[in-house]
C-alpha cells in the first residue's frame, strides 16, 4: 500500500490536537484505507476490523454495490432541498415501509436526529389526541439515545449528562427488563416509552420478549407510544432485518441510522400512519435529510441485505462467532456469559477490558470496550468465516497472556 509521507499517524495526530476539539478520548492511530472487513492505517499496517465505524459499516468497506451508488449518484446531483421531491428518497422509503411495522419515514443525517425527531413526534402527537398534560417519557436506566440536549435526557447514564443543566423535564427512568418498574412509571401523562431492544453503549444487553410484550401492553392502556431506538441494534445487525422482529412486539415509531447509510451519514424515523399525521409542513425539517447521495446509498445496503439468503447467512455466522467467544470465555473462566443478538455480542471480562481492546489492537484485530469491562463486537455482516477464526485466535493469544 503507498502512504503519503505527510500523513503518518505521528503528523496527523501533532497537526489534529492543534485545530481539533478534544471530544474523544481517541487512539493514537489513523485509518485510511478499507475493504471488506480490513482496514489500513496511514502507517500501512493492516488490521481486521471487528468495530465497523460503531456498527456502522455493516456491509464491511468499500462495498462494490456502496461504491457504484457514490459514484453513479455523485455524476448526477448530490443535493437539492427537501422542498422538492426526491426520487431517492421516495425509494428507500418504499424499502423501509415494506420490510417494516411503519407506513411513513422522516428522513436526517444521525441516530440522535432520528430519536430527537420522535419525541418531538410523540409529544406533539399526545397533545394533539390528549391534551396538554400528556407529555412525559419513560426511558431506561443504562440506556444511550444520543447527544442532543433532548437525547441526553433521553439517555439513562448520569456521566453523559454531568455540566449540562437544566436537562430538559417530564422524564422518568426505569430498570431494563424490570417490569414491575416500568408499570410504576407509566401513567396517564406518558407520551411515549422509549426502549433500545438491545441496549449497546449500555453494555450490548437485550430487552426481554416478556419486558418488551410489558411495555407493549402498558403503552397501549395508558394511550403512550412505544418508541424503539433500533439506531445500533437495526438494519440487519441482529440477523434480521430489524431487531424488533425478534420479539413480535411491533413499536409505533422506531429510528434508524448507522449502517442503513453504509458509511454515508444518514437517519430516519419510521411512524404508523395515525401517529405520522401528527407532523404537518412546518413542524420538523432537516436540510440534509434523506438527500439524492445519502438515499442512494440506503437504497444499495437494503438491496444487499434483502438478497435471498443474506440474513440467514448473518444468522449462520454469527453463530458460529458466538460459539467460539463462549468457548474462550469458558477456557478462561472469565464470569457472565457472552450476550447479544446476530453480530451485536458483548463479552463481560470484568475490569480487564481496555488492556485486552490494547492488546489486540497491537496484533491487528479492532474491537471496542463498553463501561470499561465489555468487550464489544461489531463485525461487517458479510465477514467471512476465515476472518472469524483469525479474530478468535488473536483474542485466544492476548487472553492466555493477560487473564490471570
Amino acid at each position: 500500500m503507498e502512504i503519503l509521507k505527510d500523513l503518518t499517524t505521528q503528523t496527523i495526530i501533532e497537526r489534529g490536537k492543534k485545530v481539533v476539539m478534544n471530544t474523544y478520548g481517541r487512539l493514537p492511530m489513523t485509518i485510511v484505507k478499507g475493504t471488506g472487513s480490513w482496514v489500513w492505517d496511514s502507517d500501512g499496517k493492516q488490521y481486521l476490523d471487528f468495530v465497523t465505524g460503531l456498527a456502522v459499516n455493516s456491509l464491511g468497506h468499500s462495498h462494490p454495490a456502496i461504491v457504484r451508488a457514490v459514484q453513479e449518484q455523485a455524476k448526477k446531483i448530490l443535493h437539492t432541498s427537501n422542498i422538492y421531491w426526491i426520487p431517492n428518497q421516495v425509494d428507500l422509503a418504499e424499502r423501509l415501509v415494506q420490510n417494516s411495522f411503519a407506513d411513513k419515514v422522516f428522513f436526517c443525517n444521525s441516530g440522535a436526529e432520528a430519536n430527537e425527531a420522535a419525541f418531538k413526534l410523540a409529544r406533539k402527537y399526545a397533545k394533539k389526541h390528549y391534551g396538554a398534560n400528556k407529555h412525559e417519557v419513560v426511558t431506561l436506566e443504562n440506556s444511550f439515545h444520543g447527544r442532543t440536549l433532548a437525547t441526553l435526557t433521553l439517555t439513562g447514564q448520569t456521566k453523559y449528562q454531568e455540566g449540562y443543566d437544566p436537562l430538559p423535564v417530564g422524564f422518568a427512568y426505569a430498570a431494563l427488563n424490570d417490569i414491575e418498574d416500568l408499570r410504576s412509571k407509566v401513567n396517564q401523562n406518558t407520551a411515549a416509552v422509549f426502549i433500545e431492544p438491545i441496549q449497546g453503549e449500555g453494555g450490548v444487553i437485550p430487552a426481554s420478549i416478556e419486558f418488551l410484550q410489558a411495555a407493549r401492553a402498558l403503552c397501549n392502556e395508558f394511550g403512550a407510544l412505544l418508541i424503539f431506538d433500533e439506531v445500533q441494534c437495526g438494519v440487519g445487525r441482529t440477523g434480521k432485518l430489524f431487531a424488533y422482529e425478534w420479539s413480535g412486539v411491533a413499536p409505533d415509531i422506531m429510528t434508524l441510522a448507522k449502517a442503513l447509510g453504509g458509511g454515508v451519514p444518514i437517519g430516519a424515523m419510521l411512524a404508523i400512519d395515525k401517529v405520522a399525521a401528527a407532523f404537518q409542513p412546518g413542524d420538523h425539517a432537516s436540510t440534509f435529510g434523506g438527500n439524492p447521495l445519502a438515499t442512494a446509498v440506503g437504497c444499495a445496503v437494503l438491496d444487499v441485505m434483502l438478497e435471498e439468503g443474506f440474513m440467514p447467512g448473518v444468522q449462520e455466522r454469527a453463530a458460529e462467532f458466538r460459539k467460539g467467544l463462549e468457548q474462550l470465555a469458558q477456557k478462561y473462566q472469565t464470569g457472565d456469559p457472552v450476550r447479544g443478538q446476530g453480530f451485536m455480542l458483548g463479552w463481560p471480562v470484568s475490569k480487564l477490558g481496555p488492556e485486552i481492546v490494547e492488546a489486540c489492537l497491537q496484533k491487528g484485530l479492532l474491537i471496542n470496550c463498553v463501561g470499561g469491562k465489555i468487550l464489544r463486537f461489531l463485525p461487517p455482516l458479510n465477514v467471512k468465516a476465515s476472518e472469524m477464526d483469525q479474530a478468535l485466535g488473536i483474542l485466544d493469544e492476548v487472553l492466555k497472556t493477560i487473564w490471570n
